[in-house]
């Protein structure tokens, strides 16, 4: 499928599609309003949407409901919305970036690298200075240094075969979970913390973990967008995206560098949650269809409606106790990517 044809297709259902993005936001805005009714104390949606939009009348037991709203639930479901769209969306870049379905941040090893930056700066305290920012920088540039060193180990001859970049990213990914575990070892008494957070979960979520998040994970979605007509030309293959005036090398950097930034920020907020960016940008690049300028936005949203509902079903199903959500996105995932490899499979012979 060359521009052209992309352009007319695109031209021909952009009504259609635009109006699946916006049932995609009104589902998400329901969905917001409906798990901040759940939770110990049941709020009723009125009572949730007079909190949000400052309409209700102050009283005591409302007084109660507005803390838990706001102070609780709202900043918490915040959180897991902009995790999953980064991670979808990072998802979504890495899999035209390297026309491969099964690439994610997860696969490729750049959360086990983000995971050990953040754990350096928990446990050894390294780039304290920079106070509550020290755990994403680290998490950022381990994560940075994660991509590259997939990357350039893959390459063979000036190219990087998928199969190469994965069993690459596995290998390193790997190097990187042992590194973790090394640190929980020299960790002390901050093994649990350490445990806990690896397993990913939002049971930590403040207002200040949604400032430190919210303007990398929304800078980085913005700058990935931007180049969504990029992501195009890269799908027609690299000969012809350079043809066409693209250049390519530079251009893997950037969105390496941006999908980097993304998932770093995330990991250092709610730990690993794998599968997200491989599950998510999948199924939207069937029911939207191969150009980024819609796959990229309908993958934010559903991204982002996924990691909500899976923090809702994770902190309600065993009540008081909470699943950690990286487990719930593992069972869900790993069905899911041993599917592709079996589809793979039948299709290369690989």
């Amino acid at each position: 499928m060359n521009t052209r044809s992309i352009d007319e297709l695109y031209a021909q259902k952009k009504v259609k599609r635009l109006i699946i993005i916006i049932s995609l936001i009104a589902v998400l805005f329901v969905l917001v309003i409906l798990v901040m009714c759940v939770g110990p104390v049941k709020i009723s949606p009125f009572t949730v949407i007079e909190i949000l939009f400052g309409t209700n009348s102050p009283g005591p037991s409302d007084e109660l409901y507005r803390k838990i709203v706001l102070e609780v639930r709202l900043p918490r479901v915040i959180l897991s919305g902009l995790v999953g769209a980064a991670l979808s969306v990072a998802g979504a870049a890495m899999q035209a970036l390297f026309r491969n379905p099964m690439a994610s941040p997860y696969i490729l090893g750049i959360s086990s690298g983000a995971a050990f930056g953040a754990s350096l700066a928990m446990v050894l305290g390294i780039g304290m200075a920079l106070g509550i920012y020290s755990i994403p920088l680290l998490a950022f540039v381990f994560a940075l240094a994660t991509i590259f060193l997939v990357y350039e180990v893959a390459k063979v001859q000036g190219r990087t075969p998928v199969e190469t970049l994965l069993l690459t990213g596995i290998a390193v990914g790997s190097l990187f979970s042992a590194l973790v575990s090394f640190m929980q070892y020299i960790a002390g008494e901050k093994l649990s913390t350490i445990v806990f957070w690896l397993m990913g979960g939002f049971w930590t979520s403040d207002w200040d973990k949604v400032a430190i998040a919210a303007p990398l994970i929304l800078l980085g979605i913005v700058a990935t967008s931007a180049f969504s007509r990029h992501l195009n030309l890269i799908l027609m293959g690299e000969e012809t995206a350079t043809n066409l005036g693209l250049e390519v090398e530079t251009f893997k950097k950037i969105i390496l560098v941006l999908s980097s930034l993304v998932t770093a920020a995330a990991v250092s907020v709610c730990g690993i949650i794998g599968f997200v960016g491989l599950i998510i940008p999948h199924i939207m690049r069937i029911v939207v269809g191969p150009d980024h300028r819609l796959l990229l936005p309908a993958s934010c949203i559903v991204g982002a409606i996924f990691l909500i509902s899976v923090d809702t079903f994770a902190r309600t199903i065993i009540e008081p106790t909470e699943l950690p959500v990286g487990v719930i996105t593992a069972l869900l995932g790993v069905p899911f990517f041993l599917y592709l490899l079996r589809r793979r499979k039948r299709i290369t012979g690989w």
